[in-house]
């Protein structure tokens, strides 16, 4: 029996989420949709810049596992902060909720990071992120009984702009490939895929990542297509496991080899923020993976969770999952 039924490995972010309109983004030359990186002075002046916000723990990777483990799984994270302010409330955030956190902290400079979201009236998010500590994140954080013990190990396409974690990331993919663990990877968006196309590639045709997670514009963009049926094609044949892509209100659709499987996204009354719908569509759908549920269940789990939390402020669950009468209708 193992341990943790999901591992996740991310950028340990502090979210400052605002809201601003599209005159805003002009202003401060934001692109709308996107995650920029940014450096210490930039984050200082949105900081100052931006209306007033809600600090909240986030980064992708912490989001899906607060979103698991909402659902009833049992998660571990590894995610690198400082010792500073930002680095205790993130840390006070995630193990409150269950998680399994024990990754060491930096000690110094640089602090810990911090995303500035601006939410505009559509609900869609832009967002501009000073790494900070998570550069640091390195092969050493890797606790390799962990990722023994995990049944999935998931990490987010981000941590492909820290140098260091690149090496830790292949590390763990080691360790689960030969533990018979499954190693599962998001795509985060199509500016990261566009930087790092060939190697996002890579880890999926060696056999390195078996199981990826994606929305439609990165599918596109990973393939360099404006075909989806060509895009799900080329996942088929290059995701070992299984792919499974977001299609906002169309839903998603889950690629296994030759199977296309289609679920319809749940009506939402109002997108009030769309940070972490694709983190906990993540939650959802590995939730229902770990338990055993087919494809199809695993995906109306994903559903479930992700139009959940576009309908609050904030990527992290505010009531517990099981709680939605639409994850109830999935496990009985």
């Amino acid at each position: 029996m193992a341990e943790y039924d999901l591992l996740t490995i991310g950028n340990a972010i502090v979210d400052i989420i605002a809201r601003g309109d599209d005159a805003f983004l002009e202003q401060e030359k934001i692109q709308k949709g996107g995650m920029t990186l940014i450096d210490a002075d930039r984050a200082e002046h949105l900081y100052a810049s931006m209306g007033p916000g809600v600090e909240t723990s986030g980064g992708s990777a912490g989001n899906t596992i607060a979103g698991f483990v909402s659902l009833g799984g049992k998660g571990a994270y590894v995610g690198k902060v400082s010792n500073d302010q930002l680095g205790s409330i993130f840390g006070h955030d995630i193990r409150s909720l269950g998680v399994d956190f024990e990754t060491r902290p930096l000690e110094g400079f640089p602090p810990t990071a911090r995303c500035m979201i601006v939410v505009t009236p559509d609900g869609e998010r832009s967002m501009s992120t000073y790494l900070g500590a998570c550069v640091e994140l390195g092969p050493e954080d890797i606790d390799e009984a962990k990722i023994a013990a995990a049944k999935v190990t998931y990490f987010e396409g981000y941590l492909w702009d820290p140098p260091r974690a690149k090496e830790a990331i292949v590390n763990a993919a080691k360790i689960a490939k030969a533990n018979g663990r499954s190693m599962a990877m998001t795509l985060s968006d199509s500016f990261c895929v566009d930087r790092y196309r060939g190697e996002f590639l890579d880890l999926m045709r060696s056999g390195t990542v078996g199981i990826v997670f994606a929305n439609e514009a990165e599918a596109l963009s990973l393939y360099e297509t404006e075909d989806f049926d060509h895009a799900c094609d080329q996942l088929a044949k290059d995701a070992q496991e299984f792919a499974v892509v977001t299609r906002s209100e169309k839903g998603c659709v889950v690629i296994a080899g030759d199977q296309r499987i289609a679920v319809p996204a749940d009506p939402v009354d109002k997108v009030l923020d769309a940070t972490g719908a694709g983190d906990l569509f993540a939650a959802g759908f590995l939730r229902g993976f770990t338990m055993g549920l087919d494809h199809e269940k695993s995906a109306r789990l994903g559903v479930a969770a992700a139009g959940h939390i576009i309908q609050q402020i904030g990527p992290r669950p505010q009531t517990p999952l099981t709680e939605l009468p639409a994850v109830k209708a999935v496990l009985g």
